[in-house]
């Protein structure tokens, strides 16, 4: 059902459950492990495609949910497709809009997934009702009504054109009990089924199509999830839901999916981008990972950098005042046109003085080194070092 798709396993470490290897697709080849950058609405932001591309990033993804509100599938493909019209010839990843069923049903976003908090955020609740046939809810742009099925979610990835799409689902946060976790895997394996049956309906070998694992916190619910995905034809795998209610947990988790996966499928970790959790997941042989992380984190001032020269810390937040008379570039280690033309107090200025380059000069920063940081995976796990 994929002749235009293929998954290599070029390499596996001897201590660890990592490996190497290449999504072939229709824009190109993804090496794995590999990091998916965010352009959740057809657009990056604080960057172009063209900068994002010399970075050497290969694959980046958007959000059919937004994209099915504004500016509708339909424009996207008088577009051409988000390829064309974002100009990106790189692999393209959709999510299926399951995650807004969550985020917009418990009137938050993503944070509260990976945490055992309410987020106690202003976001207003537009999700009407969850049924078997859908997600009803209330368009945040203009409150019309609209109901997000699985088949209306995967005609709209077939519009919008990307080479990977992903099944429709609902996603659980970490509060609710093991039963409704439970009642609401079960529908959307059920969901699941039918985003398969309407993708094979209309496959024209352009996409591919990955299952999604749920069952929240609990080990039982996560191998029935993991079977499920793994007895049918999906291309790939992904694993969603709630990771815990800390970073421990969430190690652990990803940990007991893994042990569970079809291990001949690429495998993505949805929605997670922190470094020692990215490191994580490729020792459990996790081969791709996506999060607005490193471009939201640049906008607010945060340079992503290498914590074992830095006391442990990830990143450092450029609009401290320690920085204000620091002539180094972010890091002397990267090559990125931030850190080549320009210094730590230039770029604090520009943060104080509210001056959007600021950001634009971080996101490429973070993007940069988010490709290096995984080729320097890639790199050690061919050397049997990871």
């Amino acid at each position: 059902m994929y002749p235009k798709f293929r998954f290599d396993i070029i390499k596996k470490s001897s201590i660890s459950k990592a490996r190497c290897g290449q999504i072939i697709t229709p824009h190109g080849i993804i090496n794995t492990p590999n990091f998916v950058f965010c352009g959740t609405k057809g657009a990056m932001k604080a960057i172009t495609t063209a900068e994002l591309s010399d970075t050497g990033a290969e694959i980046m993804l958007s959000n059919t949910y937004h994209l099915y509100l504004q500016p509708g599938a339909d424009i996207v493909a008088e577009n051409g497709g988000l390829h064309k019209m974002m100009g990106w010839n790189k692999p393209m990843l959709t999510d299926s809009g399951g995650f807004q069923i969550f985020s917009l049903g418990h009137g938050c976003v993503a944070n509260e997934i990976k945490s055992k908090r309410n987020c106690g955020g202003t976001y207003k609740k537009t999700l009407l009702k969850i049924t078997e046939n859908g997600a009803i809810f209330k368009s945040y742009l203009d409150g019309s009504q609209h109901c997000l099925t699985p088949e209306i979610s995967i005609k709209t990835q077939k519009k919008l054109g990307a080479d990977i799409i992903l099944a429709f689902d609902e996603c659980t946060p970490f509060h609710v009990s093991k039963k409704y976790t439970e009642n609401s895997m079960e529908r959307s394996h059920r969901w699941e089924m039918r985003s398969l049956q309407e993708f094979e309906q209309s496959n024209d070998e352009t996409q591919s199509l990955y299952g999604i694992i749920q069952g929240g916190i609990y080990e039982d619910l996560r191998e029935r999830s993991t079977s499920f995905v793994s007895e049918n034809n999906f291309f790939g795998q992904a694993i969603g839901g709630s990771l815990g209610g800390s970073k421990e947990q969430m190690h652990d988790i990803v940990s007991c999916v893994c042990s569970f996966l079809h291990n001949n499928r690429p495998t993505h970790l949805l929605g997670i981008g922190g470094l020692s959790d990215i490191i994580n997941g490729v020792k459990n042989g996790i081969d791709t990972f996506d999060c607005v992380h490193p471009t939201r984190l640049a906008r607010h001032g945060g340079a992503l950098v290498r914590p074992e020269l830095n006391d442990g810390q990830e990143s450092i937040d450029i609009t401290n005042s320690q920085f204000k008379h620091d002539l180094q570039p972010i890091s002397k280690f990267c090559n990125c046109y931030c850190c080549r033309n320009f210094s730590r107090s230039y770029i604090h200025y520009l943060f104080k003085a509210k001056e959007t380059l600021g950001g634009q000069l971080l996101t490429i920063h973070n993007a940069h080194f988010m490709v290096q940081f995984m080729q320097d995976i890639r790199e050690k796990i061919a050397l049997n070092e990871m």
